[in-house]
């Protein structure tokens, strides 16, 4: 994308917070959540959460075991204005308030995707403001910047969830270098399709780790695929097959207590190459801090290991606030808050697509 500077109709707030300011309105509909919230930017300064609402559609899919596309795509649409109303309503503003909505055009599923958008770009034709489609996974690699302790450029971010596995050195909004991927299975993937194998529910990742609390880590021995390897790329589709093997020898008869040692096993090994991984990455870029984010960012586990190893090289690692590890409007309100503080907007026609598979660098 060509970077150009929005021209922004309005002050949205000027002189409530020392200056101009805008009021960006979020929606994300990538998947399986469909989130809405709004957020207050000035010219400079860190953007600010006025309100954020989230509905997940976990229960909705649960039944089918994974999400369904035209079941997504349809609850997206029952749930945007709605949300969008509450949001509005606990932020104390109004539509005519609304400087900017930002919408997630990619990646993610196509057919919700273009719900998000259609609605964001009706929703601004009629109110005469912009509309801009925001990466999603750079709405994730930002989210820490809402937390209590927002990073700082540059830094090492670990993009970890359901469907990305990513190790990026980000220099500036915009500005961001891939340093190693999955190269099949995402870590996400590795934990909900282990706990689909462990007769878990779906979401299977926050299943799986519930379990593994009551569990021995060491009880089987687990491959960590490109653990030794020195690039930064990751691979967990031969993790999985070497748990449906172990659980295929257990049977049915399988303890709770052999599950909850088979969860706990596999999460270390998960943990164990993302901190590897993470670590190498502080190492070979020279940079000393670190930003953690996607939704496998809220496992308890992987945070306490990442934490007591940056701690021993003297790094410094950021999270969002667990509420914003899922997918959440509040992350694309900022990523593109962030992008008009520094004028690389690009304002989307009414004529919008998305795009289903969009490498970060190419946003």
């Amino acid at each position: 994308m060509t970077a150009a500077a929005v021209p922004l109709p309005r002050g949205g707030g000027e002189g409530r917070e020392g200056g101009a300011a805008v009021n960006v309105l979020g929606i994300e509909s990538s998947c399986d959540e469909t989130g809405v919230a709004l957020v207050r930017a000035a010219a400079d300064g860190v953007p600010r959460l006025l309100a954020q609402a989230l509905h997940t559609q976990a229960a909705m899919h649960a039944a089918y075991g994974g999400v369904v596309p035209e079941l997504a795509s349809r609850d997206h649409i029952r749930r945007v204005l709605p949300l969008a109303r509450q949001v509005l309503a606990e932020a104390g503003t109004g539509l005519d308030d609304i400087d900017l909505v930002a919408y997630t055009r990619g990646p993610g599923l196509a057919g919700a995707l273009l719900v998000g958008a259609g609605i964001a770009v009706a929703l601004a034709a009629a109110l005469h403001r912009p509309a801009v489609g925001v990466h999603h996974l750079e709405g994730h690699l930002l989210s820490p910047f809402l937390s209590a302790d927002p990073p700082r450029f540059p830094f090492v971010a670990l993009l970890v969830s359901g469907g990305h596995t990513q190790l990026m050195r980000v220099e500036e909004v915009g500005r961001c270098e891939l340093l190693g991927e999955t190269i099949d299975d995402a870590a996400g993937e590795a934990f909900d399709k282990s706990a689909k194998l462990l007769g878990l529910g779906y979401p299977g990742g926050p299943a799986l780790a519930r379990l593994a609390a009551q569990g021995c880590c060491g009880a089987f021995a687990l491959p960590r695929p490109l653990l030794h390897k020195p690039n930064l790329d990751f691979s967990f589709a031969g993790l999985k097959t070497a748990v449906a093997v172990r659980v295929a020898a257990l049977g049915s008869g399988a303890t709770e207590a052999q599950r909850a040692d088979m969860a706990a096993s596999v999460q270390a090994a998960i943990v164990e190459v993302l901190v590897a991984k993470a670590l190498r990455a502080l190492a070979q870029t020279g940079l000393d801090r670190l930003v953690v984010s996607g939704g496998v960012g809220a496992n308890a586990e992987l945070r306490a290991r990442l934490d007591a190893a940056c701690a021993a090289r003297g790094a410094r690692v950021h999270y969002p606030e667990p509420a914003l590890c899922t997918d959440n409007g509040a992350m694309i309100a900022l990523a593109a808050a962030m992008r008009w503080q520094r004028g690389l907007l690009q304002p989307q026609p009414a004529a919008f697509d998305v795009r289903p598979r969009w490498p970060l660098q190419a946003a």
